[in-house]
């Protein structure tokens, strides 16, 4: 099977840190790969190792069927990165952004305008095209980001973390230009901290976590993997909390969950939802509200790595692994100073 990205055993150290040991994934040409995994997982030093910025200490990887290590040029002229954080020239106009990563890939000068005229329409920005990218708002900013990665029409779209730091509405816009994307038959990796994004938008979901792959399938697959739904009860009274996750634990043979007033647990069977109510009802419990329900990557992620997903990057924080960003990284690449 032909697959438009593919890593197999991929290393990488940064002194005594392993970012990568081993990791293994791939995809399909116009599907999207969500990758998620919490700050320091190698999600980002992955991508950079895909996108031909850092070279891999093992392991090999290939994107568009070229090898990103012996064949980085070529691998060059079929991706396009958008990085964690918005990278535009803020002193010059969101056009003359377009414009510059236009040329400095390689477009004629009036393929280059035309194309960067088609981008700021698709993205909503035509009003504030010839204004400086520094008085953008950071949702605007972040579609200038994204608009410049897709000057060159790529194959493989890079997005790492690309709404962080977003308004909801600005987040939504942003979700809708990926769907376009791959609706067009770009394949896109997707990173994120977001797992809602992941459920929306991923055909399949990789998990890392200290720089493995700890689970790999569809929204649906993982999910599966703690059970098939789960229940979750709100008493009344919040001092019967602790005693029905007793109740909800010795029923359905497995830790319940006390949060924000309410208990959850894991059940494959959900038959176990009369027993529940049997066994309140003898403890003298008040219900408020009783509910089964597919569970959520959240609790996939907790079950699999012992600990919540981050819901916010900190901010201004960075890594050896972080990518310079869509400008910086397409400006490396046309110019061919990154890593061969």
């Amino acid at each position: 099977m032909t697959y438009a990205i593919r890593a197999d055993d991929l290393g990488k150290r940064y002194g005594s840190t392993r970012a990568l040991d081993g990791v293994s994934f791939a995809a399909r040409a116009g599907e999207v790969l969500g990758v998620l995994g919490p700050n320091g997982a190698g999600k980002t030093t992955a991508v950079r190792i895909l996108a031909t910025l850092t070279r891999p200490d093992g392991g090999v990887a290939e994107v568009g069927g070229f090898d990103v290590v012996r064949q980085a040029a070529k691998v060059r002229k079929v991706i396009g990165l958008t990085g964690q954080y918005a990278a535009v020239d803020e002193i010059i106009s969101g056009l003359d952004n377009l414009l510059v990563i236009g040329r400095l890939l390689g477009l004629p000068r009036e393929t280059a305008r035309l194309r960067s005229f088609e981008l700021l329409e698709q993205f909503g920005l035509t009003e504030a095209a010839r204004r400086a990218a520094g008085t953008y708002s950071g949702g605007m900013r972040r579609k200038l980001d994204l608009a410049a990665s897709l000057i060159g029409r790529p194959q493989v779209l890079f997005l790492d973390e690309p709404t962080t730091g977003l308004d909801p509405a600005a987040r939504d816009g942003l979700w809708d230009v990926i769907r376009a994307l791959v609706a067009d038959g770009t394949t896109v990796l997707l990173t994120t901290q977001y797992l809602e994004e992941a459920d929306q938008l991923a055909d399949r979901i990789v998990v890392f976590d200290h720089g493995r792959v700890i689970a790999d399938g569809t929204p649906f697959e993982l999910k599966s993997k703690i059970g098939g739904q789960v229940l979750e009860v709100w008493p009344v009274n919040e001092r019967d909390l602790g005693e029905v996750a007793t109740i909800l634990g010795e029923i359905a043979r497995g830790p319940a969950t006390v949060e924000d007033r309410r208990v959850s647990v894991p059940v494959a069977d959900p038959d176990v939802l009369r027993a529940v109510v049997l066994r309140l009802d003898l403890a003298d419990v008040q219900v408020a509200e009783l509910a089964l329900r597919r569970p959520s990557l959240d609790e996939v992620f907790l079950t699999l790595t012992g600990h919540r997903a981050a819901t916010t990057s900190p901010a201004g924080t960075t890594s050896p692994a972080s990518p310079a960003g869509t400008a910086a990284a397409a400006r490396e690449a046309a110019a061919g100073r990154a890593e061969p």
